[in-house]
């Protein structure tokens, strides 16, 4: 598939929302503005991510596909597991869990991404109408069966679903055709009286939002489904206007996006390290802005080239990036010997 600046623009505003998002986690109850913030990136920042995701699964049908999507995430999963096991007790945070059936904080997405990638095989046979609301009705009623959890990335896996297969069957011509300068102003006035609203109205709980507990769990044994099917018309709405923002233009950062998932495996060393040595803090609302840059810096960081080029194995488990690199480098040397003995004859 040839790469279009929009879903590279796309992945990297995404990643970013996700990466602030943690590091402002913490911050929340100091700050109402990052709060609401909070509140309102969580709203739709996953559906969002896993959208494109599941746009970018169209392969789904090729041959040997899920051999090939068991290596590239079943492996970074374990690994990127472990890994994180021993980091956080490096620094200190002894009561986290090292089972290999609890995904470490932001490793559930790696779970569900080849979950959905099962569950595709079964959903695309059905019209995208009924899959879809198909998807939707199964996310809203696992709420009431108890013994699904956090365990497997399982609720969590079963809720997004819906988004991963609107992303399946959106074109990218249905996403062009839809950026008119009347919709990109509706779009911004619905994320705006989103932002409004979660200013206005007692904060949702946050556990709501990550679609990994029960109805049972959160205190909402009877009407949870009602609350969750409102918090599904609230992300499809917010995940749209989103999609229609964003621009097509390629800019100088724009390759950055390729590299998303670099970003969303690592992010964790630093966000994770900063809120056990307590390094952020917020006093006002213009300290958001700066916990923003900081943010940006990560992804630019971890997207960069030389941090891609180097964790490559143990995130896609290739070496081809090294590879090259390597190549290029005893290329160059063997060019300044060479200039190096044309100067010593000339001499």
């Amino acid at each position: 598939m040839q790469r279009e600046a929009y879903f590279d623009n796309a992945k990297l505003v995404f990643i970013f929302l996700v990466v602030f998002g943690h590091l402002i986690q913490p911050l929340k109850q100091h700050i109402e503005l990052v709060n609401v913030l909070y509140q309102w990136i969580y709203l739709f920042h996953m559906p969002v991510f896993i959208l494109v995701s599941g746009f970018f699964a169209k392969g789904a049908s090729d041959k040997g596909y899920l051999l090939k999507l068991a290596k590239r995430i079943l492996i970074p999963y374990f690994l990127f597991q472990v890994f994180y096991s021993v980091y956080f007790l490096s620094i200190g945070k002894n009561s986290w869990d090292t089972t290999l059936y609890d995904p470490h904080w932001g490793l559930w997405f790696l779970l569900s991404l080849f979950s959905w990638h099962i569950l595709l095989i079964g959903f695309k046979k059905l019209k995208p109408f009924y899959g879809i609301s198909l998807a939707f009705v199964i996310g809203v009623l696992v709420g009431y069966l108890p013994f699904i959890g956090p365990s497997f990335s399982l609720s969590r896996t079963l809720v997004f679903f819906p988004f991963f297969l609107i992303g399946y069957w959106l074109s990218k011509d249905q996403i062009f055709k839809w950026q008119t300068v009347n919709k990109k102003a509706i779009a911004v006035g619905a994320l705006m009286a989103v932002f409004i609203v979660s200013y206005v109205t007692p904060t949702i709980p946050s556990e709501w939002l990550f679609g990994s507990h029960s109805y049972q769990v959160l205190d909402a044994a009877a009407n949870g489904g009602l609350i969750r099917a409102l918090l599904y018309i609230v992300a499809t709405i917010m995940v749209f206007s989103v999609l229609l923002l964003v621009p097509n233009k390629h800019y100088s950062f724009t390759t950055l996006g390729q590299n998303t998932m670099y970003v969303y495996l690592l992010h964790g060393v630093f966000i994770q390290y900063g809120r056990q040595a307590h390094l952020l803090a917020v006093d006002q609302n213009l300290d958001t802005l700066g916990l923003a840059v900081i943010a940006a810096a990560i992804v630019w960081f971890l997207a960069s080239k030389w941090v891609v080029t180097f964790t490559q194995p143990i995130v896609e488990g290739r070496t081809d990036r090294i590879q090259q690199w390597w190549k290029e480098r005893k290329n160059k040397h063997q060019s300044s010997d060479q200039v190096y003995q044309y100067q010593e004859k000339s001499s």
